[in-house]
């Protein structure tokens, strides 16, 4: 029996008046044994931390986590050290068991003052901007704004990778990998335990599960679904150089260098009629196949056939050429 993977680091923990964990924020993690108490670097927390509640109602202490990444989620500190370790490019999508995230974390009121407790928001709300008026009295100063309520915060508030660029920070969650040279347009979404492995193009959403491929695009208001969202087990990828039209959306893989015309949606039961040039000259009946029969295939053209009305896959010699300057990001 091989022994199970493990992660370690030292984060900065809120803790609510119920004890309940609000967020972890890990600024480096390691991957391996954790060192000797007297070998951690605890990067000066013991300073940062409040051990009376702030106006939010929150303590924030030092925490040190050791995740064992084959087991299941242990507590909510383990959670987000496993959701960092993927936003921070050291482990994949789909290679770290997440078994049990949803319960271990909490549903938080996320704010431009830090996350809220949900229970007593309202209360802290005043009590928050009554102690900004405190201390800079006569002063504006900005009120609290919901960003979101969600289990899972805003992947920049916390990690910023280098080589990307998003233009809507709330449209990409803790827990997403962004390859550089991956550009996250402002309708773009890109959930937890997914994201892309190269240079991409997302203005479309890629959902829980799903990784994409070097050179892919997603166009706009396309969907990839999830296993979340399906039901199913089958993790649905987008191998490289390939095409998700505008408005089109997957529930089958595409290998490399595949597109997918725009509005067009593909699923594992769709009828799709392979496309012969000879059989059709002959007049001969063309093969009807399923979209799973066709799940990861390279170099497939799915189309509507404008004067038949059904689903075609044709054969694509070459995949797409993302712009290099575009997603040459510093």
């Amino acid at each position: 029996m091989t022994e199970s993977r493990t992660a370690w680091g030292w984060g900065l923990a809120s803790i609510d008046a119920a004890g309940s964990t609000l967020d972890v924020w890990y600024p480096t993690l390691a991957l391996g044994d954790a060192p000797d108490e007297t070998s951690r670097p605890n990067h000066g927390f013991g300073d940062m931390a409040t051990a009376e509640p702030d106006a939010r109602g929150a303590r924030r202490i030092p925490v040190f986590t050791v995740s064992k990444l084959d087991e299941p989620i242990e507590d909510a500190a383990d959670a987000y050290l496993r959701l960092h370790l993927m936003s921070m490019r050291m482990a994949q999508p789909n290679t770290l068991n997440l078994d049990g995230i949803f319960a271990k974390l909490n549903t938080v009121v996320w704010t431009n003052y830090g996350p809220f407790a949900v229970a007593d928001f309202a209360l802290r709300k005043i009590d928050v901007e009554a102690a900004a008026n405190r201390m800079m009295p006569g002063m504006p100063h900005a009120g609290v704004h919901v960003s979101g309520l969600d289990k899972f915060p805003n992947m920049l508030d916390y990690v910023t990778p280098s080589g990307v660029r998003v233009a809507d920070t709330s449209r990409v969650r803790l827990g997403a990998y962004l390859s550089a040279g991956t550009t996250v347009m402002h309708a773009g979404f890109v959930n937890f335990n997914a994201g892309t492995l190269g240079t991409s193009m997302v203005e479309g959403r890629i959902s829980q599960g799903v990784v994409v491929g070097n050179g892919s695009d997603i166009g706009g208001g396309a969907s990839i679904m999830g296993t979340l969202s399906g039901g199913g087990k089958h993790r649905v990828t987008i191998g490289e150089r390939s095409l998700l039209g505008a408005n089109a959306g997957i529930g089958i893989s595409l290998g490399d260098d595949c597109t997918v015309e725009a509005g067009l949606y593909i699923t594992a039961g769709t009828k799709i009629t392979l496309w012969d040039k000879e059989k059709a000259a002959a007049g001969e009946p063309l093969e009807v196949v399923k979209g799973k029969d066709l799940s990861g295939k390279n170099n497939i053209l799915f189309i509507r056939n404008s004067l038949t009305g059904r689903i075609e896959a044709r054969h694509r010699a070459t995949g797409i050429e993302l712009n290099e300057q575009l997603h040459k990001h510093n």
